[in-house]
């Protein structure tokens, strides 16, 4: 292996062109902490493949070991750089191999799955997280850079409010995915 196949060297969106990996990032993001066993059990995989590749997350720096393990288990969380969720947009994805375009359909997927879960729970939910949970969809006239500008705005936007509600009795955790798709022919 030379340095520039190492994870340390790998741009982090190819490493999670893997479908264990891609699923191991996110199910610790979404429930936090756990061992290669558990995450094996919840993601329903093998123990040793899914050791194998929380290690190269690790290698890359993605995820770390918390050190609430014991000698025989580590507890891995995501690094807290990666915490803030996956950004496909900046990621070059227009590589030879198609590990970039596996990736970003996996993550529209996740999304869809994530959306159909709710259609399907909304009702149990309470009338306000009824009415303010869910999909908008706006048309926007923008150039290149007030696409930017708009980005940048809704990414500050999300940070701001990602752990607002902490010690808030009544406080869920909610999921934003953002997609600023162009309409318009080339």
């Amino acid at each position: 292996m030379t340095p520039a196949d190492t994870p340390e060297a790998t741009p982090a969106w190819r490493l999670l062109a893997h479908p264990l990996r891609s699923r191991i990032v996110a199910h610790l993001r979404l429930h936090g902490g756990a061992t290669a066993t558990e995450l094996a059990q919840a993601l329903g995989t093998h123990t040793g493949a899914t050791s194998y590749h929380v290690r190269v997350l690790a290698g890359a720096g993605l995820v770390e070991d918390t050190g609430l393990g014991n000698a025989k288990t580590r507890v891995w969380a995501l690094a807290e750089a990666d915490d803030d969720g996956d950004d496909l947009a900046t990621a070059n994805l227009g590589d030879d191999d198609g590990m970039g375009a596996w990736l970003a359909h996996d993550y529209v997927d996740h999304f869809a799955e994530k959306t159909h879960a709710w259609i399907d729970d909304r009702e149990a939910w309470e009338p306000v997280w009824q009415d303010e949970a869910g999909l908008q969809d706006a048309l926007v006239l923008v150039s290149e850079e007030q696409l930017a500008a708009l980005r940048a705005e809704l990414s500050e936007v999300v940070a701001r409010y990602r752990r607002i509600g902490a010690g808030t009795p009544g406080a869920r955790r909610v999921t934003a995915y953002t997609a600023l798709l162009p309409v318009d022919p080339r």
